[in-house]
């Protein structure tokens, strides 16, 4: 079953050309899986998603060579099928059927705090757990900067350069234009430098990678170990990435189709596109401001998926029903077991 498929049968039921028990089975379950959705799904967003089904069916129904397995089993590949199929059709239904009840809110929480230090003509920023921040330097360039990350940055620029600091974390950077003055950002045993462009970088400690990705412009990495450049230098264009394995110290370069994919963060938009297991719980503890512990076996894997404004329980709840997880919320923890 391809995408396509996938997209022709959900249309069917958008029509009314189901049978009644079709019908009732979908409902159904939008009532039990779905019930925090609330915002419709734009047609931009569509190839996502249904990429995301996709790849959730591909890996519930794959079954192994010379491998046999009983009826139920393909009766279960298929229920799943359906559920997942119905993620899609759930928020594309929803530009039609749902919408808040009049008078209704969204009960607010407190929102978490960053903290701003000055220190040495520097200002030192540090982002809480589901928090993003804006800094607008002093030479006009824009820093977004996601949750749990460490930046510094200059309060004024001299000289012939402009570096910026990114101890830790994620920011997207769009670049003020001067020729006279190279911006550079100094993450980890990377630094990339531009004239005007716009780029992101990530380097959580914890997925022992550090990835920039152009958008706009142009940029130059140089591996830098002990203040010397290593190595030949990697140039990017816009659409291409390089990821710098912490471990191996090994440059990877790829590219990307849709901006999305990089920087749907800034959105509050979950995108996963093949991401191992710690780039999955880290996106999901930045955004919801929660902790994540695995119990389960099973550390070692690859998601790919999208989430737009799905409330916590959903993206928890779709996750584990493609990697076969159960999960406990209590409060801020999430525990995941077999």
């Amino acid at each position: 079953m391809d995408t396509e498929h996938i997209k022709q049968i959900l249309e069917r039921y958008t029509q009314g050309q189901c049978t009644a028990e079709e019908s009732a089975i979908i409902e159904k379950w939008f009532e039990g899986v779905n019930r925090h959705h609330t915002t419709p799904v734009a047609d931009d967003d569509l190839p996502l998603q249904l990429e995301a089904v996709k790849q959730s069916i591909r890996e519930r129904i794959q079954v192994p060579r010379r491998q046999l397995r009983p009826l139920y089993f393909y009766v279960a590949a298929a229920a799943s099928v359906l559920l997942l199929a119905g993620a899609w059709l759930f928020t594309y239904l929803k530009q039609s059927r749902t919408a808040l009840p009049a008078g209704a809110s969204i009960a607010q929480t407190t929102p978490p705090k960053s903290s701003r230090t000055e220190k040495d003509g520097f200002m030192e920023l540090r982002t809480a757990k589901g928090a993003t921040e804006r800094v607008v330097l002093a030479d006009g360039s824009t820093i977004v900067v996601n949750a749990s990350s460490y930046i510094r940055y200059p309060l004024q620029f001299t000289g012939a350069r402009r570096d910026v600091y990114l101890e830790e974390g994620e920011a997207f950077f769009t670049v003020a234009s001067n020729e006279k003055s190279a911006f550079t950002v100094h993450t980890g045993n990377l630094q990339t430098t531009a004239l005007g462009t716009s780029f992101n970088i990530r380097d959580y400690a914890h997925e022992n990678r550090i990835t920039v990705a152009l958008l706009t412009g142009k940029v130059k990495i140089d591996h830098v170990l002990d203040n010397n450049k290593e190595g030949n230098s990697v140039i990017l264009l816009p659409n291409e990435q390089v990821h710098y394995n912490v471990q191996s110290l090994q440059l990877v370069k790829s590219s990307f189709e849709k901006p999305e994919e990089i920087t749907g963060w800034k959105q509050g938009y979950l995108v996963f596109k093949d991401a191992s297991y710690n780039e999955v719980i880290t996106e999901i503890e930045n955004r919801y401001g929660v902790t994540v512990i695995n119990q389960s076996n099973k550390k070692e894997w690859k998601y790919t998926g999208f989430f737009k404004e799905e409330s916590l329980q959903d993206v928890v709840e779709t996750i584990c029903l493609a990697k076969s997880l159960s999960y406990t919320i209590s409060n801020d923890t999430i525990v995941l077991k077999n």
